[in-house]
């Protein structure tokens, strides 16, 4: 039998497109759903991550880049002595991609499924022809957008990550380092004031200008508290197999 392997990102998408897998493939296919664990992430993240397991009916497992085993990105950022830029954040790069190699060495999967959604079929397309051509579209086949994901995790009686419900696109790390936007920004200072404080010494003594104001590239520290830019439901910040920013 083949292989699949669904990377769960404790994000909506991620945990439908399991769904949906396991519906398709379960009885003709080896499903694993995998999670890359970040200690930046919300707690809430965890809750959520076992909510979706009991869902689904299958454990959930665990990819860990073996030499990084605390899965922490602010450990990645001091021993890179880097934090973010145009092709992306080492964070991902170490706690995403390379634990996930890792985990594909021993158990060589031979399909991927990641949380693309209907209104994400661009990044979908652009994916398979720069990374990798053997994902299967789950959400995209039956036109499920991000908002239909939201509402089946609700009708299933599952809540969804605090993320989402204290404004936040994703329920990625809090702060981000991929993020670029004032609005974004500026949420993470209002409602995670000691998280904002921690990314703004730790950005200014690497000298990563994480913030771009007028299309100037600043330190948190210099950001305005009542910048502005685009609305956050229009942000692309994603961290999985790619990495970009926004």
């Amino acid at each position: 039998m083949e292989k699949i392997a669904v990377w769960f990102s404790c994000g909506a998408a991620s945990a439908v497109a399991a769904k949906k897998t396991l519906e398709l493939y379960g009885y003709t296919h080896v499903v694993h759903i995998v999670n890359n664990p970040v200690i930046e992430e919300d707690a809430d993240n965890v809750r959520f991550l076992y909510d979706v397991q009991r869902w689904l009916g299958v454990k959930i497992e665990f990819a860990r880049n073996i030499n990084f085993p605390a899965c922490s990105a602010v450990q990645v950022w001091d021993k890179r002595n880097f934090m973010s830029g145009p092709l992306g954040a080492p964070c991902t790069i170490e706690l995403k991609k390379y634990a996930r190699q890792q985990w594909e060495a021993t158990h060589k999967p031979d399909w991927h499924v990641l949380g693309f959604t209907w209104d994400e079929k661009t990044r979908y397309d652009r994916f398979i022809e720069t990374e990798r051509d053997n994902v299967l579209p789950v959400l995209i086949d039956a036109k499920i957008t991000k908002q239909d994901c939201i509402d089946i995790l609700l009708d299933a009686g599952i809540k969804i990550p605090r993320m989402y419900t204290l404004g936040y696109p994703n329920a990625n790390c809090i702060g981000c380092v991929k993020a670029t936007s004032p609005t974004y920004w500026n949420l993470v200072r209002r409602q995670h004031p000691e998280i904002f404080e921690q990314r703004a010494e730790q950005s200014r003594r690497i000298g990563a200008r994480l913030v771009r104001v007028n299309n100037q590239r600043i330190f948190l520290d210099e950001l305005d508290p009542l910048a502005k830019g685009r609305p956050l439901k229009h942000l692309q910040i994603d961290c999985g197999i790619f990495c970009e920013e926004s």
